[in-house]
């Protein structure tokens, strides 16, 4: 039986693809790529678009609702594994790619664990991607962790008290996808003092990249969806 692959595209630029990745990409016969609404375009395909061959490989776009309601999401979780199945049982090669880690807060994860239950016959390889997390630290030259510090990763679904608390507990905090609850956590950083050791960044890695340090010129902004906060409470110079 042919194999499926998740894939790690990175987190915008296509050389940020691994060698890996980007050889498996040219093998396969399917491409899976997700996006939020049926009309928008996907993020990944994006990025490695200048690696398919369209004349030979077939490209599934596999929609994905912005919504954390799992009833809602459900439905198109099982429909994406439902397609891949197909297609991997007609003997073709599938990757699923996702922006950049399969494993780190990827759509993908929720496809791996139906597989895993469901379809167990179906071998599966992850194929790592650099994470957002990476690459913005090294576009900001804010190092994560330095001897003992202690890191913390955190999706956009925090509360102000539990932000609080793992700002005592760790030197270094990352906030993914943080658009949506910046006004909210901005006061505590600056109350805490650690505004100024905080570096905000955007779609790292692509041609709209941006890097702000004031981060209170971002208050009250309609901010990118595909965008993160790394707070050092080191300080710029650790």
């Amino acid at each position: 039986m042919s194999r499926l692959y998740a894939v790690g595209v990175g987190p915008g630029d296509p050389e940020l693809l691994t060698r890996k990745a980007e050889r498996i990409l040219r093998q396969v016969d399917v491409i899976c790529t997700p996006t939020g609404a049926a009309e928008a375009a996907s993020y990944a395909l994006n990025i490695v678009e200048p690696f398919l061959d369209r004349e030979r490989q077939q490209v599934l776009v596999q929609t994905f609702p912005m919504s954390k309601d799992e009833a809602v999401l459900r439905p198109h979780w099982e429909a994406a594994v439902a397609q891949i199945v197909t297609e991997i049982e007609a003997g073709r090669e599938v990757a699923f790619i996702t922006i950049g880690d399969p494993f780190l807060y990827s759509t993908f994860l929720y496809l791996w664990r139906i597989l895993r239950q469901n379809h167990p016959q179906i071998e599966i390889e992850i194929v790592p991607g650099i994470t957002s997390v990476g690459a913005a630290a090294a576009v900001a030259g804010l190092p994560l962790g330095l001897a003992a510090d202690r890191i913390a990763i955190l999706p956009a679904t925090y509360a102000v008290d539990e932000l609080r608390r793992t700002l005592a507990d760790f030197e270094t905090v990352v906030l993914m996808k943080v658009s949506r609850v910046f006004d909210q956590i901005y006061p505590l950083l600056a109350e805490l003092g650690l505004a100024q050791s905080s570096v905000f960044v955007r779609r790292v890695g692509s041609s709209d990249e941006e890097v702000v340090h004031d981060l209170a010129t971002l208050v009250g902004q309609k901010l990118d969806y595909l965008s993160l906060l790394i707070i050092h409470k080191g300080g710029w110079d650790g």
